[in-house]
């Protein structure tokens, strides 16, 4: 898919589903990292991770843009636009977009942890993408002492 693809996903999603013309942007963003999706405040355009539709199917990107556009469509009509607000959670729910974004399946988010640590008391084991000093940290369940496994 294309940006000018998604462009037009976008549009047609907001006319079918909001009644309301989307009038800004839509592109793709492959700097997106965590998160699925990013409405700009400033200049109202949308950005998409990529992985949203490499990673999943069609139905997750389509929540993901449905999502965008209810802080979309709130913000420029002055209401609450914010994940807290009540109009949003309410908005969202009746569109049925989806509220949190899958974690990517590549990247840095989907890498196995490095490091596994455990508790030389209780057992209770901790698996770490980084290094940590076992010198300054104990177990968070006993503060007992921990070990690299």
């Amino acid at each position: 898919m294309t940006n000018t693809e998604l462009q037009h996903l976008v549009e047609q999603l907001s006319l079918t589903v909001f009644k309301r013309p989307f009038k800004h942007q839509a592109t793709f963003n492959a700097r997106l990292r965590t998160t699925g999706g990013r409405y700009q405040l400033e200049s109202h355009n949308i950005d998409i991770n990529p992985k949203m539709l490499t990673d999943f199917d069609e139905a997750i990107l389509i929540g993901v843009i449905k999502h965008e556009l209810c802080h979309y469509h709130l913000h420029l009509a002055g209401r609450g636009y914010r994940h807290r607000d009540r109009a949003f959670k309410q908005l969202l729910a009746h569109v049925g977009g989806s509220r949190y974004a899958p974690t990517p399946k590549t990247g840095a988010a989907a890498r196995p942890a490095k490091y596994v640590y455990q508790c030389q008391d209780c057992g209770q084991t901790y698996p770490r993408k980084r290094r940590l000093d076992t010198k300054r940290y104990t177990c968070g369940r006993c503060h007992g002492p921990i070990k690299l496994m």
